[in-house]
């Protein structure tokens, strides 16, 4: 795996709708610039020995990072690859949707659904949303939230953006009904 970015943020919503928020809502987000492994190789049948040789790793390198820039308990958590021009959806969606990366974030946050995703093929410097959800009840609709990411020069047309995305909480004055009142 050759990693040539890793970004980090953290934003922190101190007032939301003209009221304070207390404690402030953070998110964090960890995104890694990476060579995509099946570059140049066409169109690639087995994905399993790319996914094998990469995917933990990932995992492994970036589940501890973003939650240690979230500095709180994870409520909520998402999960992000973007393609760039000269590879397909599905190399992205190969890295992130398995347990080889997914685990290392469920295990660094306690979590135990499954993680939401956004994946898509792009130029360098398209912006993306990573969604989130809460991570032991997907039907928490206060923590049904998104936050934008971007890496001004990535993905290049023979790289991979795979991110993590982490909360602290779920969205600022969240105040929607819990879904069982629909029921």
């Amino acid at each position: 795996m050759t990693v040539r970015r890793i970004i980090t943020f953290t934003e922190d919503v101190h007032t939301e709708g003209g009221k304070p928020v207390d404690p402030p809502a953070r998110t964090a987000v960890v995104l890694a610039v990476i060579e995509n492994p099946w570059a140049g190789q066409g169109f690639v049948e087995d994905l399993l020995p790319g996914i094998d040789e990469v995917a933990p790793r990932l995992g492994e390198l970036l589940a501890p990072r973003v939650v240690e820039a979230l500095g709180a308990p994870v409520e909520a958590y998402g999960k992000a690859a973007i393609v760039g021009l000269d590879g397909e959806v599905e190399h992205g969606s190969a890295l992130i949707h398995t347990l080889r990366f997914g685990d290392h974030f469920r295990k660094a946050a306690s979590a135990t659904t499954l993680l939401p995703a956004v994946e898509k093929r792009a130029a360098a410097g398209a912006v993306f949303d990573i969604p989130l959800k809460h991570i032991t009840d997907a039907t928490i609709r206060s923590h049904h939230q998104t936050i934008e990411a971007r890496v001004p020069d990535g993905p290049r047309a023979d790289e991979i953006v795979i991110g993590l995305a982490a909360a602290s909480r779920g969205r600022p004055q969240a105040r929607l009904a819990p879904l069982s009142t629909e029921q």
